[in-house]
Formats: C-alpha cells, sequence, structure tokens
C-alpha cells in the first residue's frame, strides 16, 4: 500500500495514526490537514513540500483572515505560534518550565532550588509502576486551558506551541539516553471516533521526531471506555484506570526500554496504569514524559 504511494519522492499516508515507523527517511515532516495526516518524505535534492504546500495556504488565508491569537482575540499571533501571542505566554504565572526543582520518582515540581535527588510525600504512598516521570511545564490554569482546547475541542492549530514547550526540556534531558520506543497512552476506539485523534499520539510524533527514539503504536491498546478523569479524586482515578489497558497480541516487549507519553500527569493513574501491563510483558525499564504537571 505505502508503496503504491510512493512518487517523487514522496510518501503519502492517507489515514491519520497509521504507521509510520517502520520507514526512515533523510528528512520528514508531518502536516496535519482536516483530520487527515499527509507526512512528506524529503529526498536529497527534492523540494520541501510541507513548506511549499504550507507556505502557499498560509498566505492565502492570511490575506483574507489575518492571524489573531486564539486567546486574547487582539494581538497577531503566527501559526508556528500556535496562533497564541507572545503577550498571552507571558503573563505572570502562565507558563513555567520545570528544569530544576521536581521528585526524581513522579515528576511533581517544586519551588526553590533543589540540588539533589529525593523521592516526594506525594509518590511514597502509591503503588506507580513506572520507574520515573517527568514533565516539561507546569499546568497551570493557562497550560491547562491550551491542553483541554487541544485534547476536547480540535484546537489542533496549539500543536506546534505544545510541541515546542515539550521539546525544550526533553531534548536536554532526553539526549544521550537509549530508549528503545516511545509509546503514546492510547485511547478507546469509541472515543477515538469520536475525537477524530489521539492527542497523546501527535505530542509522541513530535517528541519522536525531536528525539530519534521510535514512536511505537502498536504494543498498547485501551481495552475500557473510561469516563473522564477530571472530576475525580486520586483514589477514584486510579480504580477508574484499573484493568484499563492492555498489551497487544504478538507484542515483543521483554528487555525493551519504553517511555510513555501523555498531555497531562496527575496522580500518574494512568500512566501507571500503562506501565503495568508493559512491566507484565517484560518490559525492563518503563518513564513517562508528559507535556504538564498537575499537583
Amino acid at each position: 500500500m505505502l508503496d503504491s504511494l510512493e512518487k517523487g519522492g514522496f510518501v503519502f499516508l492517507a489515514k491519520q495514526g497509521g504507521d509510520v515507523t517502520r520507514l526512515e527517511p533523510l528528512k520528514r515532516s508531518a502536516l496535519a490537514i482536516g483530520g487527515w495526516t499527509s507526512v512528506a518524505w524529503q529526498k536529497l535534492g527534492v523540494m520541501n513540500f510541507k513548506e511549499i504546500y504550507c507556505g502557499m495556504l498560509e498566505g492565502v488565508l492570511a490575506f483574507f483572515y489575518p492571524p489573531v491569537c486564539q486567546i486574547c482575540g487582539t494581538n497577531r499571533a503566527m501559526p508556528e505560534q500556535g496562533y497564541v501571542c507572545l503577550a498571552c505566554v507571558s503573563k505572570p504565572g502562565a507558563l513555567r518550565f520545570i528544569e530544576t526543582g521536581y521528585c526524581s520518582r513522579c515528576g511533581i515540581p517544586y519551588d526553590g532550588a533543589v540540588e539533589r535527588r529525593f523521592a516526594c510525600s506525594n509518590c511514597a504512598g502509591l503503588n506507580l509502576e513506572f520507574d520515573w516521570a517527568r514533565s516539561s511545564v507546569v499546568a497551570t490554569p493557562f497550560v491547562l486551558d491550551l491542553a483541554r482546547r487541544y485534547k476536547y475541542h480540535g484546537a489542533t492549530w496549539l500543536q506546534p506551541l505544545l510541541k515546542t514547550w515539550l521539546l525544550r526540556v526533553a531534548l536536554v534531558e532526553l539526549d544521550g539516553t537509549d530508549w528503545d520506543w516511545i509509546v503514546p497512552v492510547p485511547m478507546h476506539n469509541v472515543r477515538l471516533r469520536e475525537r477524530g485523534y489521539n492527542q497523546a499520539e501527535r505530542l509522541g510524533v513530535g517528541l519522536s521526531f525531536g528525539t530519534g527514539i521510535t514512536l511505537n503504536t502498536k504494543l498498547l491498546r485501551r481495552v475500557k471506555a473510561t469516563p473522564t478523569q477530571t472530576t475525580l479524586n486520586r483514589r477514584e482515578r486510579m480504580h477508574n484506570m484499573a484493568d484499563a489497558f492492555a498489551v497487544l497480541p504478538k507484542a515483543v516487549i521483554r528487555g525493551k526500554r519504553v517511555l510513555i507519553v501523555d498531555d497531562v500527569l496527575t496522580t500518574g493513574a494512568t500512566t501507571s496504569g500503562c506501565a503495568k501491563v508493559l512491566r507484565r510483558a517484560g518490559a525492563l525499564s518503563v518513564g513517562v514524559w508528559t507535556l504538564a504537571r498537575g499537583k
């Protein structure tokens, strides 16, 4: 199927979420178009399809609809900014990167300087199945608002901005590590049909492209359509995620180092549920990386 679609140095995957990790292009870039994904595979001497197409499309749209911030509705904001202006991002308390001062086990951030690794009281009483969890930014009200728009309301134009935040910390922390796979938290098929895309998988694509770690969407599946976690307390979240995930048939995980990716980590119930089944299948090590960390 893929070979029949290859022409002029480009391969187009017609349906979003297709397994692209088995191909290794010299350069690659993803362009989301109305719920479909076109992946341009650039070879030497071939012009970059994404840059040409995006430039033409954005030029036409900008002529009729000047780009404006989708938060304040006033200031100019470009596509590479996720249509969120610098003034909104720069407001006090809006954005804080987690580069120092965090629990070495669950990744929860702390104020002030922390010069040594430590495990906090927050995760001491939890049976977390992953080795450690890290996040790029604090889940402030501003960040959570953008994450919810991206996750629940189809605001896919936020993706360039969220990917930039994700990679700013992840590229430094994951440099030189030897993870075998990046595995996004899977969605149940019913929820995926309703929403049209998995936000964790989209973040995983960006993390994979940035770090060079292979994205693998063929390891886990969600077997229980759980209700949203947003209104549940810690105990309810853990119960909600019990037996929600399973390893796909024929998946070979024994001895592998797996990095789970998701959008927001609060109690760790979801990612711990994923890590539990990966551990049972023989994973050597399981880490977690999320865009944002709540408290």
